[in-house]
């Protein structure tokens, strides 16, 4: 059986969670997110944001909670801005479309939005009835290549977000990797403080299931609840997310999860580079993206699997490896063994 490098969910979930949801089994609890773990989760969630009235909800999904922040926050003529790369614009079958939401985006370098970016988007959008009219900004941190924002980054978007009245949203699906990179300067805290809305992901990082959305902005979380329940993102069992985020961040579980991923990437990364690969992009969280000759793709994917990502020229192509929270030192030691055999 190949090892894969494909993504980080191809496990099920960390071994205390389904210790702890069978521990739990049998017990009696509320539905719809009103049982303890919920709660607690939530308030495990809001004291390490420093955010207390932050609001939390649990969606079982990435692209689930993408469209319910957007279409619970814009109005019918509203958009919301991406960068090209972004997980909203290119892997979610129309998602937001679909709720009525036009996608303004643009390319970037990095993956990353600027202001000058967002500056561009809202000159070609004057306030007229004739375009829509961009109300949300979208990032990724991680970036879908595996870029990270800083805090000053961060800082200065939503700085410029709240002077022209747009909503900043951060996509989490890769969250704890992003913060836990060896270069980051962000907090969870800095995140609470300077987005309107985040969500925190724990399907790619140990949950068997699971994303935290988290509101900051008052007017976003009103009614948000309704959401939910109209598109059929509101659990009975809603138990079953809370007990997994209650796990993950009682004893920072989640961050120590997130840490050991990007390790094994950057064991990987060192050896690429001690090969001479260059990389498409500069990354220090649990996505690299090297660039190979296509006879040594080919080779390597007769033992592991992963994303052939971008053709580069007729005889390379950039390639995604990923590491998870359960990737071992084995499967990585099998790849780096593969590659000098090469």
């Amino acid at each position: 059986m190949k090892v894969s490098f494909k993504n980080d969910y191809s496990e099920g979930c960390h071994p205390r969670i389904l210790d702890a949801l069978t521990k739990t089994n049998l017990e009696q609890q509320n539905g719809y997110g009103l049982d303890e773990y919920c709660v607690s989760a939530s308030n495990l969630i809001r004291n390490k944001c420093g955010s207390p009235l932050s609001k939390v909800h649990f969606v079982s999904g990435g692209t689930q909670a993408n469209l319910l922040v957007i279409s619970a926050a814009l109005k019918p003529f509203e958009s919301v801005i991406a960068a090209t790369t972004g997980h909203i614009y290119t892997n979610e079958a129309g998602a937001i479309e679909a709720t009525g939401h036009k996608v303004n985006t643009i390319a970037t370098e990095d993956g990353k939005l600027t202001v000058d970016h967002i500056t561009a988007i809202l000159d070609g959008h004057q306030n007229t009835p004739h375009v829509v009219k961009p109300k949300m900004v979208y990032i990724s941190n991680a970036t879908e290549i595996g870029t990270i924002y800083s805090k000053k980054e961060l800082q200065s978007l939503y700085k410029y977000c709240n002077a022209n009245a747009l909503y900043l949203f951060m996509d989490g699906a890769r969250l704890g990797s992003g913060l836990m990179a060896s270069t980051s300067d962000l907090s969870l805290a800095d995140v609470a403080k300077y987005t309107d809305v985040f969500w925190l992901g724990g399907t790619k990082n140990g949950a068997l299931i699971g994303e935290a959305i988290v509101i900051n902005n008052a007017d976003i979380q009103s009614d948000f609840e309704f959401h939910l329940k109209q598109k059929g993102a509101m659990l009975s069992k809603g138990r079953l997310l809370g007990i997994q985020f209650n796990e993950l961040l009682k004893d920072d579980l989640f961050f120590d999860l997130a840490r050991h991923a990007n390790l094994q990437a950057m064991k990987l990364k060192e050896a690429l580079t001690a090969k001479g690969h260059s990389f498409l992009s500069e990354t220090h969280t649990n996505q690299i993206f090297p660039i190979l000759p296509n006879t040594t793709i080919d080779e390597l994917s007769e033992n592991f699997d992963f994303h052939i990502w971008k053709k580069i020229n007729d005889s390379s192509s950039a390639i995604r490896l990923i590491a998870s929270w359960a990737t071992t030192d084995a499967q990585v030691a099998s790849f780096v063994e593969a590659l000098k055999r090469v």
